[in-house]
């Protein structure tokens, strides 16, 4: 049993909270709920992206850019995983009988 370190980091672990509740989230929403900067958010975001666990949307509204996330079944996935791998830690079930 391993903990994710991709969804572990305490931004991305948020975002993946966030996303799971919504159909769909836009970058200022997310930026304005986390309170992360335009540049962190995004590293943010693309970690999530190359781990399959998000997509990307990029659009116009008119002529201004709109960028929306929603989080993917393999996300999903590794998001109840990690729970279950941290109440195993929690618990303690991963120490050594003593």
């Amino acid at each position: 049993m391993e903990i994710d370190k991709v969804i572990h980091e305490p931004a991305r672990l948020r975002i993946m909270m966030i996303l799971q509740g919504v159909e769909e989230a836009d970058f200022n929403f997310l930026l304005n709920t986390l309170g992360l900067t335009r540049g962190n958010l995004s590293r943010h975001m693309d970690k999530l992206e190359s781990a399959g666990y998000i997509k990307i949307k990029k659009s116009f509204n008119g002529k201004l850019p709109y960028t929306s996330y929603q989080i993917m079944k393999k996300g999903l996935g590794a998001l109840e995983q990690y729970w279950q791998n941290l109440d195993q830690v929690r618990k303690g079930s991963d120490l050594p009988a003593e």
